[in-house]
């Protein structure tokens, strides 16, 4: 009896998504809470479990898009991995059964010489990898259609095991040498030898010339095309619905590090002995905003149909840049934690997001975000929102600036910041009043702690 595995429900507003890759291959022997394979949503990756003990047999391919409720695989009951998969020198007479005629070998009518026997010695040698799992381009399907043939037959090079047209091509060229007597006769040609006379000259007029390879379409030197992600196509979706649906507007200000430099330089190594994780500048501004949020609470409200929602908590979001594109965790009640809990949440949050391994609810009900550019070196932005929040507060890069301070210039680390909002909601006057109240409570520290 076989377990079908399908695709679980994958959260709020997921209904598909990409195999990535099977961390077990097809013929495997799993057991309960193995994992199967990598999923990538439009928000995140994530690994699906065995549910039973059994034999995996793999029914969808890695690159395919399968939707909630999908039957990807079978898990067999009983049975051994090594039972399952076939021995070396049967799958090799599987192969060779698999071989069209065309490819067998034709003896001669004469000797074949050195130079052909070297030739094909050669091809012999660098012959790639039988065909693996993947997808056929438009390119090489074309190919195995006009010649009929049998694509699990063809030795394959591409990456992952995929067959690629070059690979179509040398197999094409190889029968052809092997073989030259065997290729089919052309379909008009046999009908112009059984056909009377009367009608010959009709197909003579009509029979296409001589088959030839269209080549697909090529790409322009030094181009290359690559399949965009599901993360990369929700976060394009996401920027472009955020820049139809709301009216962004930005509002600028700079603010003095000095004070947060010197008490961060000051605790920093007494707070990692305590506490076990570093004193960074994110528990600042995160503590900064918080209070400022409470002051002007449209920021932290969002428009939901006709009415305007506001929120009591603040679900503080936190940008994190992966190999995989930009993703937005969000420290959940974050106005109820204290700067040692907030970075030792958003460290956590950053590395599962570098590994790939937040989950829905780390990525949902955010209600404000933060971006950080300085750390790239940015020295001033605009931020687009993250839909559907109202606000989101840009940070840049701290540089030594020489500023006026009590009518004499002095050098300071500066930092432009900029709150970017949904001026459908939001006033300029609540955005103005935002960034102010960060500012005062970045350059005098002690207000957070006091909270005044």
């Amino acid at each position: 009896m076989a377990f079908d595995v399908r695709i679980p429900p994958l959260g709020e507003s997921v209904t598909e998504g990409v195999i990535l890759r099977w961390v077990k291959r097809d013929g495997d022997g799993v057991r309960p809470d193995d994992i199967l394979l990598e999923l990538e949503t439009d928000k995140a990756t994530m690994e699906l479990p065995a549910e039973r003990a059994g034999v995996l047999r793999i029914l969808r391919r890695e690159g395919e898009k399968v939707s909630v409720g999908d039957v990807i695989a079978r898990i067999e009951e009983g049975g051994a991995a090594e039972e399952a998969k076939p021995a070396p020198a049967a799958r090799a007479a599987e192969r060779a059964r698999g071989q069209p005629a065309a490819a067998a070998a034709v003896e001669p009518a004469e000797p074949i010489g050195p130079k052909l026997e070297a030739a094909s010695e050669q091809d012999t040698a660098t012959v790639a990898s039988p065909r693996g799992v993947g997808p056929l381009s438009p390119a090489v399907r074309r190919l195995i259609e006009e010649h009929r043939l049998e694509a699990s037959a063809i030795p394959a090079s591409g990456k992952g095991g995929r067959l690629t047209k070059d690979d179509v091509l040398a197999y094409l060229e190889r029968t052809e040498r092997a073989a030259p007597s065997a290729r089919p006769v052309p379909v008009a040609a046999e009908a112009a030898r059984a056909a009377p006379e009367a009608a010959r000259a009709e197909l003579e007029r009509v029979r296409p010339g001589p088959e030839r390879v269209r080549p697909a379409p090529r790409e322009a030197d030094g181009e290359e095309r690559v399949p965009m992600s599901a993360i990369r196509k929700r976060i394009a979706e996401r920027l472009v619905q955020a820049q139809r649906t709301a009216a962004i507007l930005t509002t600028f200000n700079e603010i003095d590090m000095s004070a947060v430099q010197a008490l961060r330089a000051r605790y920093k190594d007494r707070f990692r002995e305590r506490y076990g994780v570093g004193l960074g500048f994110m528990s600042f501004f995160a503590r900064a905003t918080i209070a400022a949020l409470r002051e002007t609470p449209t920021l932290n409200a969002e428009i939901r149909g006709d009415d305007v929602v506001y929120k009591h908590f603040v679900h503080l979001g936190v940008a994190v840049a992966t190999a995989r594109g930009l993703v937005v965790p969000v420290v959940h009640d974050a106005h109820l934690l204290s700067f040692a809990e907030i970075e030792r949440e958003i460290e956590r949050l950053a590395a599962r997001a570098r590994d790939g391994k937040l989950t829905l609810d780390e990525l949902s009900g955010g209600t404000f975000t933060l971006t950080n550019g300085g750390i790239f070196g940015s020295l001033l932005s605009t931020p687009i929102l993250n839909p559907p929040q109202s606000g989101i507060l840009g940070m840049h890069k701290i540089e030594k600036r020489p500023v006026v301070v009590d009518d004499q210039v002095v050098v300071r680390p500066m930092m432009y910041v900029a709150v970017s909002y949904d001026h459908r909601l939001v006033d300029g006057e609540q955005a103005v009043t935002f960034l102010v109240r960060v500012k005062e409570r970045l350059e005098d520290p002690s207000r957070l702690l006091l909270e005044v």
